[in-house]
């Protein structure tokens, strides 16, 4: 497996980023074009409608030696006109750079026809939750990432990696499954462990059935921690924002900081013996730590963790 570094929580310009990067050993550049991301390292417009601008974004990479090995456009596209937009010109840009995979979410819809405000249902009862998820399956989601599915097939797409991401629709294997049994084996997981920590699930085995199934297309290096003095009385759930985590249930900390490297360890070599051979996206997202300190950090747990 290679090292690579989904680079939005980078602060710093394009190139500094790219310098940094290839001083680290990173092998590889997961970029974000847009929706959720500020897509601080591209310009999505400028670069998919200009070729010689696309050919400087692409050849200050290649001069470090630095793979492309994703495009991730994460928005809302079963909610948001705006959101499906970015994801159209984002598998368009991939055709145009041959990148074969795209890493995103499933997207969420709303409760109900006339309804715009995207619902998350988590428990079984009371009963009209089962209403409120046929309607979001069958009426929304698998008509839509039909239609998703066959645009990114005219892009010369080969994976979309959906990300077990809390909020969305897909959010665990059980749920991505369903997804693929109904619109076809581009979609795939992108496992990332911090969301299934705090959702009280096991990435372990999570990549065990994601293997099993073939299903297993990415991996994003990212931890959580649950916070024990207000985890222990309140449980998990918590909808405090990222911001305030001196209060919250749970964090999302750098590598390493949430579970340590003999998990990391046991983690990639669970994914190796699922067939998995790919990259290993760092998402540093902790904000307890400068940017600079929280990246380093964790790529050196992730280096030691993968043997590199």
């Amino acid at each position: 497996m290679k090292l690579a570094v989904k680079t939005c929580t980078l602060d710093m310009p394009y190139e500094d980023m790219l310098d940094f990067c290839a001083a680290q050993g990173v092998s590889a550049l997961e970029i974000g074009t847009g929706n959720w991301s500020s897509a601080p390292h591209i310009d999505l417009d400028e670069v998919l409608s200009s070729e010689p601008a696309r050919t400087r974004w692409r050849d200050a990479q290649r001069r470090r030696r630095l793979d492309l090995c994703a495009l991730n456009c994460s928005g809302n596209p079963l909610a948001y006109e705006k959101d499906m937009e970015v994801t159209e010109k984002t598998f368009r840009l991939a055709e145009k750079l041959g990148v074969r995979k795209i890493v995103m979410m499933s997207g969420l819809p709303a409760g109900c026809p006339g309804d715009r405000t995207p619902v998350w249902i988590t428990t079984s009862w009371p009963p009209e939750t089962q209403d409120i998820l046929d309607y979001q399956w069958n009426d929304v989601a698998i008509p839509v990432w039909r239609k998703i599915v066959s645009r990114a097939e005219d892009c010369g797409i080969e994976q979309i990696a959906l990300e077990n991401h809390g909020m969305q629709l897909v959010y665990n294997p059980e749920t991505l499954l369903r997804l693929r049994e109904a619109v076809g084996p581009m979609v795939g997981m992108n496992l990332d462990p911090s969301h299934l920590f705090w959702m009280g699930g096991d990435p372990i085995e999570a990549a065990r059935v994601l293997g099993e199934a073939g299903a297993l297309y990415h991996i994003h290096g990212k931890d959580s921690r649950p916070e024990r003095r207000m985890w222990g009385p309140n449980g998990m759930l918590d909808t405090k924002p990222i911001g305030a985590f001196r209060r919250r249930s749970w964090n999302y900390v750098a590598v390493g900081a949430g579970h340590g490297l003999q998990w990391w360890r046991e983690f990639f070599s669970a994914a190796r013996m699922a067939g998995y051979d790919d990259v290993v996206s760092l998402e540093m997202e902790d904000l307890t730590l400068p940017m600079l300190e929280g990246h380093l950090a964790s790529l050196r747990t992730l280096r030691e963790a993968l043997v590199l």
